[in-house]
């Protein structure tokens, strides 16, 4: 690629995919260093007031993006992410970069070494502009960190939540400020934020993509995944990232084709499943109108829409009391730290956490084994259904004066924000956000696609054919708030 043919970077390169912006680096129309040095300019106007970021990496990102040039001059080409930068929650380990896990506990948490996400991300070619805020210890759905500060909703100038725990990488992707975060998701953490803020976000399977060297928070439950713009970009980032690592046995044995390659296939003749109660009940009626707008195009266009008694739902809300398994699991993490530093620990999370200590290893063991069996009465139930719709999350953001007017209000906007999410992860689904309209006040609404264990190419390319039914993926925040 010559450099002679690089021409002036244009103003809304913030606004452009993973996608489109590969093919302008194939085009010579930017470098991977003008493409860096813009995002890392949004990043310095805008964090300030959306506190997206935790950590900006701006010498190391200059030098992989000159480093992902010369590989091009040189006529190496790493794939369709060379080049293109990126941002990690801040429970990904990044060597010589603290994991902090949203605590001030962990600030002198150095990481020796990549994770092995970050580590096949470098092989990509893709540049790291830095580490994006969580949730502490990525325990919550509402998106509130008392110590790091709360990343701001970029749909309004008053102060909403993001959604958790990714809330950081939610934020940075829905306000150009990077064009794919990666997210961790535990009980819904990467969707709750990509649908309150207008984006997309794909929950993986366990097992598909590992977890090695990810802050855990729950082993039965934790997944990573990505927080695009658009669902080619979410699916180019999966084949980059999943298969096997004998770091994590989950991942054992599996080897899996390219995903992106299979979501451009035009969706025919799909059977799309709604349950019939759970996801809905309570709903917020503007919500329920636009996912029910969603389904209709769905049906507009020729699929075929079936009504379902999804009764494995209800089932998975009530074999998770008091959020069994996460809090023991959870405990067995940090017990240490809480039992130390217990009182700076933020209240809330570590409630949650200690909520582990008293749980007996009879009930922990007992549970997991209704879950076993409820998944695979939940794959029986799926198997001539392509994928469920329902809202991704049943409200839209809540101010966060309302989120922490009192504990109680957390607690009810906590449990609303999780609801239709957590049951997926209990499950064992995948799952795909992707925005599906608006609010009366602006503010986004998610349709999630549930689909069948390791079938994320499945749910990619029916969220992709709802893309070219809609424009709703196309929408960005105004900013001008900001100054």
């Amino acid at each position: 690629m010559s450099k002679e043919k690089n021409r002036p970077i244009e103003q809304d390169i913030h606004e452009k995919t993973c996608t489109s912006l590969a093919e302008d680096l194939r085009a010579g129309n930017l470098t991977s260093v003008a493409i860096t040095e813009h995002f890392l300019a949004r990043i310095h106007e805008r964090n300030p007031r959306l506190n997206a970021f935790r950590l900006v990496c701006e010498k190391r990102a200059l030098a992989q993006a000159k480093a992902a040039d010369d590989l091009f001059e040189a006529g190496v080409d790493l794939g369709p992410l060379h080049g293109i930068p990126y941002a990690a929650k801040d429970l990904y380990d990044v060597a010589g970069l603290p994991t902090t896990a949203g605590s001030p506990l962990l600030e002198d948490n150095i990481a020796k070494r990549d994770c092995a996400v970050v580590a096949s991300l470098n092989r990509a070619g893709m540049v790291l502009l830095g580490k994006t805020n969580t949730v502490q210890f990525a325990y919550g759905g509402v998106g509130i960190n008392h110590h790091h500060g709360t990343p701001h909703n970029p749909w309004h100038a008053l102060p909403h939540v993001p959604g958790g725990s990714s809330s950081g990488s939610g934020v940075a992707v829905a306000a150009g400020m990077a064009p794919m975060a990666l997210g961790s998701d535990t009980g819904g953490s990467v969707r709750i934020p990509a649908a309150v803020c207008g984006i997309t976000g794909l929950k993986t399977t366990v097992g598909r993509v590992s977890r090695a060297g990810v802050q855990p928070l729950s082993h039965s439950l934790d997944t990573v995944g990505p927080l695009v713009r658009r669902t080619m970009d979410a699916a180019l980032v999966l084949d980059a990232i999943q298969g096997p690592d004998a770091d994590d046995p989950t991942t054992s044995g599996r080897t899996f084709g390219s995903v992106s390659k299979e979501i451009d296939r035009k969706a025919k003749d799909l059977v799309l499943g709604v349950p019939r109660r759970v996801f809905f009940d309570d709903c917020d009626s503007e919500v329920e109108r636009c996912v029910r707008d969603a389904i209709a195009t769905f049906e507009s266009c020729g699929a075929r829409v079936v009504d379902i008694d999804f009764d494995e739902a209800t089932q998975a809300m009530e074999l998770n009391p008091r959020g069994l398994i996460i809090a023991a699991e959870a405990y067995s993490v940090y017990a240490d730290l809480l039992e130390s530093e217990g009182a700076k620990v933020d209240p809330v999370v570590a409630g949650r956490i200690e909520r582990g200590r008293d749980i007996p290893a009879h009930e922990y063991i007992k549970t997991v084994r209704s879950w076993e069996a409820l998944r695979r009465r939940a794959l029986d139930r799926l198997a001539d259904i392509d994928a469920l719709l329902c809202p991704t999350v049943m409200i839209p953001p809540p101010s966060v004066e309302e989120a922490m007017r009192s504990l109680d209000d957390y607690t009810r906007f906590n449990l609303q924000m999780l609801r239709n999410t957590t049951i997926g992860n209990i499950l064992d689904l995948c799952g795909l956000s992707v925005p599906c309209g608006y609010t009366e006040k602006g503010f986004p609404v998610g349709l999630m696609i549930y689909g069948r264990p390791f079938d994320e190419a499945g749910i990619l390319r029916i969220g992709r054919t709802f893309e070219r039914m809609t424009r709703w993926h196309e929408r960005r925040p105004d900013l001008a708030w900001i100054g």
